[in-house]
């Protein structure tokens, strides 16, 4: 009852058409998680819809509803199961990360083959863009004043462009809903992680010369050896560092 003066005789809340509404639990879902990925919602910390709808200068509802989204994806899980449960961000685990890259280096390994298959042109246009962010890559992490963010940045790069160059839409999809979360352990753990990026440089190149030589396979095994490789890198420093968030 306490929700029902915001609901006009029409039964739109606010009087607004009912597409305002989705558009406020969107906006509260991809604020949400950009907090989530970008590590400014810590992983482990508690989540409380009052705090976080004040933050998003939204209602309740929205904020309600994008975390039962962010439940659904993984970004958040219930600690209290029950009337009373509580939501926090979900852990960063060594387990969960190896699943995760798993994934990612599966769609990604059928995106780098599709690219391989592109006409000769369009083929070429990839590889040239592609080198030339990874060269801005080895530049960046091998600067005496490293950009943490930078580095990261440009990484990301390098894989979203050989994943729109050879990923349908659904494969695209199915990159969008799960590869934040990834990124989620490449930004948090990004400082220990960068000095190994020089290995990963190289990788990048191993699919930019399979993608340029029309090998499908090669590029496509590439890929994956980049993403393996990366799982372990990052597993070396969860050992180390120790997993976040968790109780």
């Amino acid at each position: 009852m306490a929700e029902s003066t915001d609901v006009t005789p029409t039964g739109t809340p606010e009087g607004r058409p009912k597409q305002e509404r989705g558009d406020r639990v969107t906006h509260a879902y991809r604020r949400l998680r950009e907090l989530i990925v970008t590590g400014r919602l810590a992983p482990g910390s508690r989540i409380i819809e009052t705090s976080v709808a004040g933050r998003l200068g939204v209602s309740r509802t929205p904020v309600r509803a994008a975390l039962q989204r962010l439940q659904q994806e993984g970004y958040v899980v219930v600690t209290s199961p029950g009337q009373q449960s509580r939501m926090a961000v979900a852990p960063l685990t060594q387990e969960d990360a190896i699943e995760l890259f798993g994934m990612v280096s599966a769609v990604e390994g059928l995106a780098a083959h599709g690219a391989a298959q592109r006409p000769e042109r369009a083929r070429q246009s990839v590889v040239q863009e592609l080198r030339i962010l990874n060269r801005d890559l080895l530049e960046a992490s091998a600067a005496d004043r490293r950009d943490v963010n930078r580095v990261f940045t440009l990484d990301e790069r390098f894989h979203r462009k050989v994943v729109e160059a050879g990923a349908g839409p659904r494969l695209l999809a199915l990159h969008d809903s799960f590869k934040p979360q990834s990124e989620r352990y490449g930004r948090i753990y990004s400082s220990a992680l960068i000095d190994e990026m020089a290995s990963s440089v190289k990788e990048h190149e191993d699919v930019v010369c399979a993608i340029e030589n029309s090998d499908p396979d090669g590029a496509e095994a590439a890929m994956r050896r980049n993403w393996t490789n990366a799982s372990q890198r990052l597993a070396d420093v969860i050992d180390t560092l120790g997993e976040r968030g968790t109780w």
